[in-house]
């Protein structure tokens, strides 16, 4: 039976260039800078966000953390939003490993904060209260429909950010989705902005890694709060040069995984019994609602994975679907095909 992974993205093998590349891919120690293809990554990382330096690291959640760490000291605050994947999903790392204090401003539901809202939330001057250090930033926004972040929405944080002594990280795990959906380039997107994390290993398909994105100065210490996590790997050339044929191949066929998610989102507009607005499917995150009070999200879950139709349950009756490299059209259509003939006989 054909497995139809669509849980995350996350799920992606690598192509057969990747593997080839890890297979041929030179090597050195990467804790003594002596990695040539890892320092080739992140030179092309830093140039295509437009920042002068970058830094390997792990994954996401270590990319957002050693940021966090590098900004902030203990006892200092960060502005973000409360269905931020680092309020929500990155297991409090930044207050359990960096004292740092989590200040959240409601999302809305295009991903956003209110500008009033994060300038609402900045502290002032006063003994009794943790100093406000930086301000995060999502794009695109898991929680919130896998939507993107205009760059006229980050111009405008970073300007608040700005007139109050501030820094900006923007947790950037899908950027490149972000930049596909809204047909900008990439530096767009992180323009401004003070540090910046991303995902080789979501859209981009890679098996492992994120990158962090900076000045020079700030690639340095970050360099330093990697090491303290226990983030100095050594020969990772052999993630770093699947996460070069990421960058150099796999951007451009995101708009596949953005096509198959909108056919995805209008197929289960037309499935009774299920809730969607198709219009917010505009990067590779689809999210619908259950409206049958004789099937629960777990009962509708385990159906479809006993017919080879992976998804998540993300509490309630809301559920996510994700496309990705690995997921083509006629998976889509199979995949809808179950949904409907499971919904039609609960």
């Amino acid at each position: 039976m054909r497995i139809i992974d669509l849980r995350s993205d996350t799920v992606t093998l690598p192509s057969p260039e990747m593997r080839e590349a890890i297979y041929h891919a030179d090597l050195g120690d990467d804790v003594f800078g002596e990695d040539p293809t890892t320092n080739r990554l992140e030179a092309m990382a830093a140039e295509r966000t437009d920042k002068e330096a970058a830094l390997l690291v792990s994954s996401g959640t270590m990319g957002n953390l050693v940021c966090a760490l590098t900004h902030c000291g203990r006892g200092d605050e960060v502005i973000l939003g409360n269905l931020s994947h680092t309020f929500v999903y990155e297991a409090g790392g930044i207050a359990a490993l960096g004292g740092i204090h989590p200040r959240t401003v409601q999302n809305m539901p295009d991903g956003t904060m209110l500008l009033e809202d994060i300038k609402a939330a900045i502290r002032g001057d006063n003994v009794h209260y943790p100093r406000t250090r930086l301000i995060c930033l999502e794009n695109t926004h898991n929680l919130c429909n896998g939507l993107p972040l205009t760059p006229e929405y980050t111009s405008s944080v970073v300007t608040l950010a700005r007139n109050h002594g501030l820094k900006v990280h923007l947790d950037g795990a899908r950027i490149f989705n972000a930049a596909v959906a809204l047909g900008v380039d990439v530096k767009e997107l992180t323009r401004g902005v003070d540090s910046l994390s991303f995902c080789l290993s979501k859209g981009l398909s890679a098996p492992v890694g994120s990158v962090i994105c900076g000045t020079g100065e700030f690639i340095a210490e970050a360099r330093r709060t990697r090491k303290i996590l226990g983030g100095g790997t050594r020969q990772c050339g052999i993630i770093s040069a699947a996460g070069i044929v990421a960058l150099e191949r796999m951007v451009e066929r995101i708009e596949e995984d953005h096509k198959n998610a909108e056919r995805l989102a209008n197929g289960i507009a037309r499935i009774p019994g299920l809730q969607i607005d198709p219009a917010k499917a505009q990067t590779n995150i689809v999210y619908f609602e259950l409206k049958n009070d004789l099937l629960t999200p777990d009962t509708l879950l385990t159906q479809l994975d006993q017919k080879g139709v992976k998804f998540m349950h993300m509490g309630q009756s809301r559920c996510r679907m994700v496309t990705h490299y690995g997921i083509d059209s006629d998976d889509i259509d199979m995949a809808l095909e179950v949904l409907a003939e499971v919904m039609k006989t609960s």
